[in-house]
C-alpha cells in the first residue's frame, strides 16, 4: 500500500507559475531553475502528467520564457492576483480532472508560489514544492517562504525525486526514456552555474 503522500502521475498536476521573460533575469540561479522546470515538464509529458502554466500580468512582465513555453499548454492563464487560485478556471479544472496532488514550480517562492500553495492547501490539495525548481530574487525571502510552506503542510522535495516517484520503479514502461532525460539533465547540470 502506498503512503498517502506518494506522487502518482494520474493524480498529479504540474503547475509552472510565472516564469516570464522580464522576471526570470532577476532570480538567482535562474538557468538552473528553468532547466529543472523544463526537465519536470519533459518527464510529465512522457508520463502523461497534466501540465498547467500561468503568467503574471504578461502585458507588463512578458511571456513565459521560450524554453518552457514550448512545453506548456497554450494559451497560458494570465492573472493579476498573486495566487493561481484567483484564476476562475484554475481550481475547477483541478477538480474536474481529479488532480489532488499539485507540484508547484516557478517564481517567486515568497509571492505567487506561497499564495497559490496556501490557497491549494485550504482547498484540501496535496502541494509538493521541488525546492530546486522555485526561486525568489532574495535568498532570505525564498528560504523563509519554504520554511513557512513546510510548516503549513507543503511537501518539500526535488525535481529528480519527483521523476523517480512518478516512475515507481524500473518496471515502468517509460523507464528507459525517463532515465535518458535524467542522464541528460545530469550532464547539463555540470554546465550550469
Amino acid at each position: 500500500m502506498a503512503h498517502p503522500t506518494r506522487l502518482m502521475p494520474a493524480e498529479t498536476s504540474l503547475v509552472v507559475v510565472d516564469v516570464q521573460e522580464k522576471l526570470i533575469p532577476k532570480i538567482p540561479h535562474a538557468d538552473r531553475i528553468v532547466a529543472n522546470i523544463r526537465f519536470l515538464l519533459e518527464v510529465a509529458e512522457l508520463l502523461d502528467v497534466q501540465r498547467l502554466a500561468t503568467e503574471q500580468y504578461p502585458k507588463g512582465l512578458g511571456a513565459t520564457v521560450p524554453s518552457l513555453a514550448e512545453k506548456t499548454p497554450s494559451p497560458r492563464a494570465d492573472k493579476v492576483g498573486f495566487s493561481c487560485c484567483a484564476i476562475d478556471s484554475f481550481v475547477p479544472e483541478l477538480y474536474r480532472t481529479q488532480k489532488k496532488r499539485i507540484v508547484l514550480t516557478g517564481i517567486e517562492t515568497h509571492v505567487c508560489i506561497l499564495n497559490t500553495a496556501l490557497d491549494l492547501l485550504a482547498e484540501s490539495f496535496w502541494v509538493y514544492l521541488p525546492v530546486d525548481a522555485v526561486g525568489s530574487r532574495s535568498a532570505i525571502d525564498h528560504e523563509t517562504a519554504l520554511r513557512r510552506l513546510d510548516g503549513a503542510g507543503c511537501i518539500l522535495t526535488t525535481t529528480e525525486t519527483i521523476a523517480f516517484e512518478w516512475l515507481g520503479g524500473a518496471h515502468h514502461p517509460k523507464f528507459k526514456e525517463t532515465s535518458q532525460l535524467i542522464q541528460t539533465r545530469m550532464a547539463q547540470s555540470n554546465l550550469l552555474p
